[in-house]
């Protein structure tokens, strides 16, 4: 059996896409998946667990995140999944509380800290009157600016659709800031 020799040069097996360190993810990404839980309904009580699950579907499906998408997009998918649940189950709960605490405030002084949790409190109270997709849109690109695209594909949504949902989302929220007699600015 004689083998016959290529003159073609040997080609080196393509690499395979760099992959995502899980460990980065979770370090840099971390207090993103957190704010959204507490903005997306989770109680505070529960808004760590709720961040660990976020990361283990994360770490579960790390393979599943496209080289070329968005890693807080993807995060942000899981989290309202993870958040949903969260909702339910507490619901089932009689007695449970949704706004059981204000996040401890960094300011310097009581003035600041009674400013950031009143603002706070109002900002969650605004978010709960919201649908789920709009409160997801005005979240994502009101407070954590992300682009439309971004929040069309971590929503899996037409961009379209994303821009119909901010645009009523921001005219409820000046007729939110309008009843509470506040500023519009």
């Amino acid at each position: 059996m004689s083998r016959s020799i290529s003159s073609e040069p040997a080609r080196a097996p393509s690499a395979p896409p760099p992959t995502r360190s899980f460990d980065v993810l979770y370090d840099t990404l971390f207090d993103f998946v957190f704010r959204c839980l507490r903005r997306l309904g989770v109680p505070g009580a529960y808004a760590e667990d709720a961040c660990q699950e976020v990361f283990i579907v994360l770490h579960r499906r790390l393979g599943d995140l496209r080289s070329d998408a968005s890693e807080r997009a993807f995060l942000f998918g899981i989290a309202t999944r993870v958040a949903s649940q969260y909702r339910r189950k507490t619901a089932r709960h009689a007695g449970t509380e949704w706004a059981d605490h204000i996040a401890p405030s960094t300011s310097t002084g009581p003035f600041d800290a009674a400013a950031a949790a009143q603002a706070a409190e109002l900002l969650e109270r605004f978010l709960g009157q919201l649908d789920e997709d709009q409160r997801s849109v005005f979240m994502l690109m009101e407070l954590e600016d992300f682009s439309a695209p971004e929040v069309a594909e971590a929503l899996d949504t037409k961009l379209n659709t994303i821009y119909s949902r901010l645009r009523l989302a921001r005219a409820r929220f000046m007729r939110f800031l309008r009843e509470e007699g506040l500023p519009r600015e």
